[in-house]
């Protein structure tokens, strides 16, 4: 978790994740600078952002700080750990816990690149290690 907080927040939405990407990256920041950062590719109001923001505060996900008459909003949860948790959530509920199966089915769906298996072999040679 970041910033000392041991409460786990709560499942985080497609759209709540849109957010925390901002957050991540801009760490910390305005609603105004979330909505501007989402707007061209989400086209989300700033009211929108707003209900978003709440909802992260809501599940312990962000902090929200006041500054004069905004608020700051700050990750709470670092990206590595979000990616671990719901890259295991994905494994256990798709793949029965087990990463092989993952792994093989995106091989066999021809989703695994040249790049993506000399990765792989070299990450494998390392936990051997």
């Amino acid at each position: 978790m970041g910033q000392g907080s041991n409460a786990k927040p709560e499942r985080i939405s497609e759209a709540e994740h849109a957010v925390m990407e901002v957050l991540w990256d801009r760490n910390p920041a305005t609603a105004a600078d979330v909505s501007d950062a989402l707007a061209q590719n989400r086209g989300w109001s700033l009211a929108t952002v707003k209900t978003l923001l709440g909802r992260l505060v809501q599940k312990h996900a962000i902090s929200a700080s006041p500054d004069g008459r905004r608020y700051l909003y700050t990750p709470l949860i670092e990206r590595s750990d979000y990616i671990g948790t719901e890259t295991k959530r994905l494994v256990d509920r798709l793949f029965g816990g087990r990463a092989a199966s993952l792994v093989a089915h995106l091989a066999d769906q021809e989703a695994l690149t040249e790049d993506d298996l000399t990765e792989i072999e070299a990450l494998l040679k390392e936990l051997k290690r």
